[in-house]
């Protein structure tokens, strides 16, 4: 293993069992077949669930809405790109030529994907707990405060919000197809909200700005609905 995983081990505070795992989780889809959208996936969940552990312990008294946001506020992409930053992935990605050409080990959402695909390692490679402590330490210095929850609401946000507050269940997303070439791929996206039988798509550059398409579609479809149609 060269020296630049070796250091990032020692930055995460895991030593992978598995380096096949570790050397995935930094892998781009434009560099080969065998990417990290599977882990980050898995990550992705991992670092909701230690993410939302974490401020039931330290915002004991806050409720269920405004933890919400402030978690929002703790995953969204912004916000695991500077974390991202200070392990020091842009030059451990491992990026096909073109995406390396236009400047891809920059670009927030891979960086933020690269993340998340890291957590997903962790826990496989060992437990959810040496995941869970691996995102505590990711968090030790970032700022998780009430007042995080006037912070301006993205679409996924603002729908979980939405269908929270009408005590529904939160809406399922899926990659619903991609189209063009590895480093400049078009994501489309779904997003489904069950109990209304309702399906909306968005397309972005990314799977999350898919997301963030789809879900702003949503909430324009919710927001016209008559007052009859209303739950």
């Amino acid at each position: 293993m060269n020296g630049g995983l070796a250091a990032l081990q020692a930055r995460l505070q895991h030593s992978f069992g598995d380096a096949r795992l570790l050397q995935q989780a930094l892998t781009h889809r434009s560099f080969s077949s065998d990417h990290n959208e599977r882990l980050e996936f898995l990550g992705d969940s991992v670092l909701n669930l230690a993410v939302s552990h974490l401020l039931f312990v330290r915002l004991g008294t806050l409720p269920e809405g405004d933890l919400s946001r402030v978690r929002a506020n703790l995953v969204k992409q912004e916000t695991l790109h500077q974390l991202a930053l200070r392990l020091g992935l842009p030059t451990l990605l491992r990026l096909g030529e073109g995406e390396s050409r236009s400047g891809g080990s920059a670009r927030p959402s891979i960086l933020a994907d690269a993340l998340e695909a890291l957590i997903g390692a962790v826990y496989l490679d060992a437990d959810y707990a040496a995941a869970q402590a691996l995102v505590h330490r990711l968090y030790e210095d970032v700022e998780m405060n009430p007042r995080m929850d006037a912070a301006a609401k993205d679409p996924k946000t603002e729908l979980q919000e939405w269908l929270q507050g009408h005590k529904m269940k939160l809406p399922v997303y899926r990659v619903a197809g991609t189209v063009g070439a590895a480093h400049k791929q078009t994501f489309e996206v779904e997003c489904e909200v069950t109990e209304l039988a309702l399906r909306e798509r968005g397309i972005g550059g990314s799977r999350r700005a898919g997301e963030q398409a789809a879900a702003a579609a949503m909430l324009i479809q919710l927001k016209s609905r008559s007052p009859k149609q209303a739950p």
